[in-house]
């Protein structure tokens, strides 16, 4: 067993902590901290049950469940922060799980993966794709604030119509890209899922129907812990001196992408470059092209003014994620200084979100 699935199971403790802590009124900041913990090894549990579950039906149906509950921790949070109210939590950890995909992630794995091997290299044509599609969601979000702050006297609801006709050629996007990934230009993929099938070959095949019940209980359990998790998310951050805003765009999306930050690591450290950017990029694309989107629907029809009208420092702080991103994986080559400089610009936009003042 690997370290990092040591480390995951131990974490497994921190359900009934977790639960206990909230029968038994622990406090806030006592629930909010073992949820957190909690949470993290679901998600871990989920991202291989869908793997598993992808040997057996194949490439086609498999990759469509990657894409659904790929970023399904951070959805479910969301959901649960949406319902509650905390719109401006739900807004900020779409831009915080964006920055730290294509900052964190990518930085991670380019550093260490970097110094294992002098360069390392992934399908140029596939990132460029990538780069064109985020540039879309940067343009798709940065327009509503753009018109709330260009227009005197505009109504919500307006701003939350141009929302929803946005969030609906966003998934109709999001839809295109799969066909193309999965379908149309499937080849430009091939290789990660040639070095996946080698990693697989000694083993049995799976049992879809036990990966199956992982993947709803660790659903079910993530939701209930989101639960947790949200519900003392408020007087917790207080007590931390947090405020929502560093909350939503650095707390909860490294809680919600743990599993996926791991996974991009070892298998940059592997020096399969191809796989840690699918799952960086990948990533970062299915929050501005699917979730994003899906929360402004889910918005709409629970009640919640849920919109794509962001706070402009935050989009400020995405608009230069994409920049640096794009410019450093153009070229399909990375080494561990651009690593570094994607770090970097992560460290920087966390300093200035923490010492952002509250409004």
């Amino acid at each position: 067993m690997s370290i990092k699935n040591i480390i995951f199971t131990i974490l497994l403790l921190f359900i009934p902590i977790s639960l206990a802590a909230h029968f038994l009124e622990w406090g806030d900041l006592i629930v909010f901290i073992t949820a957190a913990l909690a949470i993290l090894p679901l998600a871990a549990w989920m991202g291989t049950a869908t793997e598993e579950i992808t040997v057996v039906v194949g490439p086609g149906i498999g990759g469509f469940l990657n894409a659904t509950f790929g970023n399904a921790t951070e959805l479910i949070i969301a959901l649960v922060a949406l319902n509650a109210g905390l719109i401006d939590v739900v807004k900020a950890s779409i831009t915080g799980s964006i920055i730290s995909n294509l900052l964190l992630v990518m930085g991670l794995s380019m550093l260490l993966g970097g110094i294992r091997y002098k360069e390392q290299t992934f399908e140029s044509v596939v990132a460029r794709v990538n780069a064109s599609s985020m540039n879309l969601a940067v343009i798709a979000i940065l327009l509503p604030t753009a018109m709330n702050y260009t227009s005197i006297g505009i109504s919500e609801a307006t701003v939350q119509n141009l929302s929803l006709a946005v969030a609906i050629v966003l998934i109709l996007v999001y839809g295109l890209t799969l066909l193309f990934s999965m379908k149309t230009h499937a080849y430009l993929y091939e290789v990660g899922v040639a070095e996946t099938e080698e990693d697989e070959v000694t083993h049995e095949k799976p049992n879809v129907w036990l990966w199956s019940g992982v993947l709803l209980v660790c659903t079910l359990l993530v939701a209930w812990e989101s639960e947790l998790l949200v519900d003392s998310l408020e007087v917790a951050t207080s007590k931390l001196g947090l405020s929502a805003l560093f909350t939503g765009v650095i707390l909860v999306p490294i809680i919600g992408n743990a599993a996926e930050h791991a996974t991009a690591v070892t298998v940059a450290m592997k020096n399969k470059m191809d796989l840690a950017m699918s799952v960086a990029v990948g990533s970062s694309m299915q929050i501005a092209l699917f979730v994003a989107p899906v929360l402004v629907i889910a918005g709409w029809i629970v009640g919640q003014p849920m919109d794509l009208d962001f706070n402009p420092f935050e989009l400020v702080a995405v608009a230069v994620s994409v920049l640096i991103a794009n410019s450093i994986s153009s070229d399909g080559k990375s080494n561990w200084l651009e690593g570094t400089l994607l770090l970097a610009a992560y460290i920087v936009l966390g300093f200035a979100f923490y010492f952002h003042p509250v409004t």
